[in-house]
């Protein structure tokens, strides 16, 4: 006996909410969303033995988004890249800020510094928490927030946003300021500036006591308290939750 159009809609239907039960259940989500005047090529890395999602890197035009599975105990970073030229043909170019050897799919290369970059480190759903931060270690480029959806504070989490949400780039020091094409695109962080240990916390200033945040380390946790300002910014910077989906905005409103 054939089925009916209507009964086949209603089974399809069904279908569909148990198949996105189950996706939402088996990771988090991760909704990608660009709030920039401007198209923002977002890089992804998994760390080591993590996968990299999207093939690492894509585009996404100025007020799109998009939305990324990651699994549990996932473990990685993002990071805006801007100003970037692909051939379509063959995925390769350069970007101004945050280039990944010229790839669109970064493919487990990292961004060039100075770049925004978003870190988590993804418990279960279940039991572990989450942590994530958004960090300034690596200098700054994009204005970028992280911030839970449905998140549980209960078991010390405490479910805040992490967040640099004004423009490192108009109140940069002049002596970490990246121009392209005569204008600013990217601020450095001290560390990449002056490539010494007291600045990059290694060596002999490699733990939290020797290592203290430098002038500049200031100034960034001035105008962004929400975001890692040097190394070891751990009592300010990391936010813990648990929650099944995080929207990560690339120029957020202030």
């Amino acid at each position: 006996m054939p089925t009916s159009p209507m009964l086949l809609g209603v089974f399809c239907f069904v279908i569909c909410i148990v198949f996105s039960f189950f996706s939402l259940t088996d990771g988090v989500q991760l909704i990608l969303v660009n709030n920039c005047k401007e198209s923002i090529w977002p890089g992804l890395l998994g760390t080591a033995g993590h996968e990299n999602p999207s093939e690492g890197g894509f585009h996404l035009c100025s007020g799109e988004q998009t939305v990324i599975e990651v699994p549990e105990r996932w473990s990685g970073r993002i990071w805006p890249r801007q100003g970037c030229c692909f051939e379509t043909t063959i995925g390769k170019g350069s970007c101004q800020t945050g280039d990944c050897a010229g790839l669109l799919q970064c493919q487990g290369t990292g961004g060039v510094p100075p770049t925004t970059l978003v870190e988590m480190t993804l418990g279960t759903q279940e039991s572990a928490l989450h942590y994530y931060d958004v960090s300034l270690v690596d200098g700054f480029n994009v204005p970028v927030s992280m911030v839970p959806i449905d998140g549980d504070g209960s078991g010390g989490g405490g479910c805040g946003i992490a967040a640099c949400e004004a423009d490192l780039n108009a109140c940069c020091p002049a002596n970490l300021v990246v121009k392209k094409q005569g204008k600013v695109v990217g601020c450095k962080s001290a560390c990449l500036a002056a490539k010494s240990d007291r600045y990059c916390c290694t060596g002999e200033f490699s733990n939290p006591k020797t290592c203290r945040p430098t002038i500049f380390a200031h100034l960034f946790k001035a105008i962004c308290p929400r975001a890692y300002s040097y190394a070891y910014d751990d009592s300010t910077g990391l936010n813990t939750c648990r929650a099944p989906r995080y929207v990560i905005t690339f120029c957020p409103p202030n």
